[in-house]
């Protein structure tokens, strides 16, 4: 049962997450051998302010 964890900055849409969802199971389950359905994805969105890039907060080298 292949488990893919996907940490990424908030602000994707719930298409764009089904796409990501979609093309990642298609492309493990075919390259593992295993069923789509045994695919289990995790998406967690991250904040800007608790993400850091080079010693400084994504918040602050990108505000809004």
């Amino acid at each position: 049962m292949p488990i893919i964890r996907v940490e990424m900055l908030e602000g994707r849409s719930i298409e764009k997450k089904r796409e990501l969802v979609a093309t990642l199971t298609r492309e493990t389950a075919r390259i593992a051998g295993c069923a789509e359905a045994s695919v289990y994805v995790v998406i967690e969105d991250v904040k800007k302010e608790n993400w850091a890039s080079g010693g400084q907060l994504l918040s602050d080298k990108y505000p809004d």
